[in-house]
């Protein structure tokens, strides 16, 4: 759980842990890596272990008793393709294995349609199958300003407990405008995340202090020793 009691910008590096979703979703990663990964974050005490659905029970397995959650993704990286009771059916499935928190790509091509109920209850599906925490991956960059306003309003009327900018750092570097913007939008209880490239200690707190709780990022380690800039990742 993050501490709401201090102020981001007062954070050390070490501080932010709490606030990252420790993530490793590379092609190819291996059990081992992965039960790495799994105990790093429960060192450090990152707020969960993001990681693909095929990993959860193994992750979820490591993790248990120590009350950092397990996250997965869905519908990703290549956003919106699946059909939505194959996302609800899958979502379902994650959430069994272990998973606590579940960020889903939206389909684009639907709001970009007007396909506005379609769009709802493709999200609608997943929390409901799911039963636990949504986040929306919302892809800002790819969309009007009309669209953007759409997007906010369908995600959190679908019932998302989160709004986030983007997939990965291939649609948007995380920023504090687009942080800014859906936290002006987010009704009360809805939360953001910040997801792309977010590579180093100064990039973290401009993004805490704009108002998301939880970032999105494989550099966490670098991060929270302030190490600077990696550039191996841009999840």
């Amino acid at each position: 759980m993050t501490d709401t009691t201090t102020s981001p910008l007062e954070l050390s590096p070490a501080e932010l842990a709490p606030y990252i979703q420790h993530t490793k979703i590379e092609l190819g990663s291996t059990r081992d890596e992965m039960i790495a990964h799994a105990r790093e974050t429960a060192e450090h005490g990152f707020n969960a272990a993001m990681v693909s659905a095929s990993w959860v029970p193994l992750v979820a397995a490591e993790l248990a008793g120590t009350g950092i959650g397990i996250a997965s993704a869905l519908d990703f990286p290549t956003v919106g393709v699946m059909t939505s009771a194959g996302k609800a059916a899958e979502a379902a499935e994650i959430a069994r294995l272990g998973a606590t928190q579940l960020d889903i790509g939206v389909q684009i091509g639907w709001l970009k349609s007007g396909m506005y109920d379609e769009f709802r209850e493709d999200i609608a599906g997943v929390v409901r199958a799911s039963g636990i925490p949504v986040k929306v991956m919302l892809e800002l960059p790819l969309l009007t300003e009309a669209e953007k306003e759409a997007a906010v309003e369908l995600s959190m009327e679908a019932g998302a407990a989160y709004l986030k900018n983007a997939s990965s750092g291939a649609v948007e570097t995380a920023n504090p405008e687009s942080v800014r913007y859906l936290v002006e939008r987010a009704r009360p209880g809805v939360l953001v995340k910040a997801s792309g490239s977010i590579k180093s200690y100064g990039q973290a707190l401009a993004l805490l202090g704009a108002g998301a709780v939880l970032l999105g990022t494989s550099a966490g380690l670098s991060i929270i020793s302030d190490t600077g800039d990696d550039t191996t990742t841009s999840y």
